[in-house]
């Protein structure tokens, strides 16, 4: 129970590595407040944080709403009494070659991916400061760290986040605020499984652990960057990948 008594807010948690991230805390011993688009969606998230004996709230809610995401920021830390941890982890993707990419799927990536993190990090970041402790986690992407063809404005916006946290980590050392990446390489996903076998077969040969990940591998990996065991890691981007990019 490395995060008893801690409160968490996770961006995009009603999936995938969201999910995963929010049943991970939870089991933790971290209130859970996360946010998303699909009320559906969080029912059964909400369910298995409770199992683990901890508060879970939803808040339907996009990233791209400035004003909504500070709404949500505020309300999380009058109604639990603070805001430890934030889990920036709501994206999107709009793959195309970029000849062709259209302009608006270059914009909704960007305004999801990164200014998305910007809208919840300024929120959030005035309450951690205030308070004198906090953890922020960013979670970008392998992909923003060596490029990939085909998803130009993916690559930009995940690379930015590794920028950003590093010019964070450096602002918010002095109030013992935290700021980290991690950059996933392939996860099983809801997604990645339904991608042609030749597609998979060729993704799996670039890996040197020869498996794909899970979305568990990346929440322990947040679990991690959440709690005191990592309270001198600050600034570093923390990459989970079976060894693919190295």
């Amino acid at each position: 129970m490395r995060l008893d008594n801690k409160v968490a807010l996770v961006t995009g948690g009603t999936r995938g590595i969201g999910a995963a991230i929010c049943i991970r805390l939870a089991r933790e011993g971290a209130s859970i407040v996360f946010t998303g688009r699909d009320i559906r969606a969080a029912t059964p998230v909400i369910s298995a944080i409770k199992e683990c004996g901890v508060d879970a709230f939803f808040h339907k809610a996009d990233v791209t709403d400035k004003e909504r995401m500070e709404e949500v920021v505020n309300e999380v830390a009058k109604q639990l009494g603070s805001l430890d941890i934030l889990v920036n982890n709501a994206g999107i993707t709009r793959d195309s070659l970029f000849i062709r990419m259209k302009e608006d799927d270059w914009n909704a990536v960007i305004n999801t991916n990164l200014n998305g993190v910007f809208n919840v990090t300024q929120a959030t970041a005035k309450i951690m400061l205030k308070q004198r402790s906090g953890s922020i986690i960013n979670i970008s992407s392998v992909i923003g760290v060596a490029g990939n063809a085909g998803q130009a404005n993916y690559a930009a916006s995940k690379a930015g986040i590794i920028g950003l946290t590093k010019a964070l980590a450096k602002e918010f050392a002095t109030r013992h605020v935290r700021v980290n990446a991690i950059a996933p390489g392939f996860i099983e996903t809801e997604m990645t499984k339904k991608l042609p076998d030749e597609a998979r077969e060729k993704a799996l040969a670039q890996i040197p652990l020869n498996f794909f990940a899970e979305p568990s591998d990346i929440a322990s990996a947040a679990a991690f960057l959440a709690s005191e065991d990592s309270r001198y890691i600050t600034g570093q981007v923390l990459v989970v990948d079976g060894g693919m990019k190295m």
